[in-house]
């Protein structure tokens, strides 16, 4: 080990991915981390042989070096699975993605109807401004839809009302979204892109196998992962982290440091520094908020509940927001074939009622809630676990990016600290791309300069932004393609063009002169009324021909922007299809 190590702090995908590229390049990094197992909330926990996924994780992405990655770790061990999700909305189960005949059935004809008027209506009446959740939703779907089906579920997650919840976190995790595309995939069953795959990856034994195999090959090529070893504190200098406090179970430790890659919450990243940061940036940290995250694992003495691996729960009437089948997700989960074991997923924030509540509170309530759901008798319920997840979605409300921006410009002002992950960054990143950008930080540290603020999934990031290959399109490049053209201008100049080919024809036939002058042109008489082969002809010749000119002109224009215009709809449509991203994806 070098004197002064790399070190990662937290042993998430983010930073694990981070440690296997500096493995990859010959580098010996400390990864510390304060639980007994890696993996963070993409772990899996066990109890008496039964395996279930921290809030529900499946393995699929386009970015290609992190897909070979995965691949790589566990080859026969990642296997296949068939997606099969629903949402439960006033005691019926619909289809995600949308199902017409289930659709229809479900919600009724009338019903049906009112959603496709409230559609219409946001697409003649939209917000302006797409500031909150509530305004991006409604814009793209209508007040209904929105009311019925994103409205309750978001609440539940955040905590928070809808119209609090900032613009940029639907954006972010709801791109492409549209009715019309949604309906179209009901119809025609387009199943392609991110969103509306039918199969994704999984472990057979959950996520949790994915980060033990990273955790194996690190340390068999010399790094180390320390379990149980908290970061207390983080003393710098000079723009520099120098060393690193952390408690080795009972015992203080401290570890000088070559370089920070941190996946820890910024927010306990910044209580850790020695001396302490300026006061505006506590102040901003301290304003920053996370969601926490309860399951409630119930074993049911059943051998089938339902088809689905998780269901989400559109409901005010109960508290849970999710629940989870997790031998759905792989038989392996669940010691005996007879049993079932689910995961009844509550959002709420530490020290509320539900985080709060005693664990015997909390087995009744999933367990009552379970049955008033009409998925399983209380009666079959035979044992149960609780698993309490502090921190575990970053919250986008109206200031956040305020807070944000003051944290991030003290953070990159000091030299060897890169910030990773979900929590490090506050922001809501899937499991790919919290990998990608700790692969990243660790090749900036061998001297790249990537911007890991900028790093997201729609730019792939190295694949098409920072390598280049072949000829590249700017925007610039884009907005020249597909301008419109003006019809005026195009209009004018063809009129004018057609005006000076037959007056300047007229011209060179009377200069020519001689017995025979221009009987072809003479024949323009019959189309245009008071035309002759004279001076006068001339300027008659030029003002038909810059009419027909320009008309035919004006109508090229207007086709060409018509079919351009077309054009661009089927794409942006296309796109909608394939790049649908699931709203739920990996909560």
């Amino acid at each position: 080990m070098n004197n002064k190590p790399v070190v990662t702090l937290g042993a998430g995908p983010a930073g694990l991915a981070a440690a296997y590229e500096l493995i990859k390049q010959g580098v010996k990094p400390v990864v510390l981390e304060k639980a007994d197992k890696v993996g963070g909330i993409a772990r899996t926990e066990t109890y008496k042989n039964y395996y279930f996924d921290i809030g529900g994780h499946r393995f699929f992405t386009k970015i290609g070096r992190v897909n070979k990655l995965w691949h790589e770790m566990l080859g026969e061990d990642f296997q296949k699975v068939r997606r099969m999700s629903r949402f439960y909305y006033e005691g019926r189960l619909f289809n995600y993605p949308l199902n017409i005949s289930n659709t229809l059935f479900n919600l009724g004809i009338l019903e049906s109807l009112l959603i496709m008027l409230s559609y219409f209506n946001a697409q003649f009446r939209p917000y302006r401004e797409e500031k909150t959740f509530e305004q991006w939703v409604s814009n793209r779907f209508g007040k209904r839809l929105y009311k019925t089906f994103f409205q309750t579920y978001t609440e539940k997650v955040w905590g928070i009302p809808c119209n609090k919840i900032q613009a940029d976190w639907a954006a972010q995790r709801i791109k492409g979204l549209s009715l019309i595309a949604a309906v179209s995939n009901a119809l025609f069953g387009i199943k392609k892109g991110k969103s509306l795959i039918d199969e994704f990856y999984y472990p057979i034994k959950g996520p949790g196998m994915m980060w033990q195999r990273f955790q194996e090959t690190i340390e068999d090529e010399g790094g180390k992962v320390r379990l149980n070893s908290e970061a207390i504190g983080l003393k710098h200098q000079n723009r520099r982290i120098i060393s690193v406090d952390y408690l080795d179970g009972d015992k203080r430790t401290e570890i000088p440091v070559e370089h920070l890659i941190s996946s820890i919450p910024i927010t306990k990243l910044l209580a850790l520094l020695d001396p302490q940061a300026p006061d505006e940036v506590l102040s901003a940290a301290q304003k920053l908020s996370y969601r926490a995250f309860i399951i409630v694992v119930l074993i049911i003495d059943k051998q089938d509940l339902f088809d689905d691996q998780w269901i989400y729960i559109h409901s005010t009437d109960v508290k849970v927001g999710r629940i989870q089948n997790f031998k759905n997700w792989s038989a392996a989960m669940v010691p005996d074939p007879k049993k079932t074991s689910v995961g009844m997923e509550y959002f709420c924030t530490e020290g509320d009622g539900i985080w709060t509540m005693p664990d015997n509170e909390l087995i009744d309530l999933a367990s009552r809630e379970l049955s008033e759901l009409g998925l399983s008798d209380i009666d079959g319920i035979i044992d149960s676990f609780i698993v309490r997840q502090p921190g575990a979605y970053p919250i986008y409300d109206p200031n956040y990016q305020d807070h944000l921006e003051v944290i991030k410009s003290f953070i990159t002002s000091i030299d060897n600290l890169q910030t990773i992950g979900r929590n490090g960054m506050h922001r809501y990143n899937n499991m790919d791309q919290s990998m990608l950008v700790g692969m990243l930080a660790a090749q900036n540290y061998l001297g790249a300069n990537h911007d890991l603020w900028e790093v997201n999934e729609e730019k792939e990031y190295l694949e098409e932004k920072k390598i280049k290959v072949g000829p590249t399109v700017s925007e610039n490049d884009l907005i020249r393609a597909f301008a419109r053209m003006d019809k005026l201008a195009m209009a004018t100049a063809v009129g004018s063009v057609s005006g000076l080919i037959f007056f300047l024809s007229t011209s060179w036939l009377l200069i020519k002169g001689g017995d025979v002058a221009g009987p072809n042109l003479e024949l323009l008489t019959q189309y245009f009324v008071a035309y002759s082969l004279t001076v006068s002809g001339a300027f008659i010749s030029f003002g038909y021909a810059f009419i027909w000119g320009f008309l035919f002109g004006w109508l090229f224009a207007y086709l060409r922007n018509l079919l351009l215009a077309f054009y661009i709809y089927r794409v942006k449509k296309k796109t909608e299809l394939l790049t649908l991203l699931d709203f739920f994806r990996n909560l």
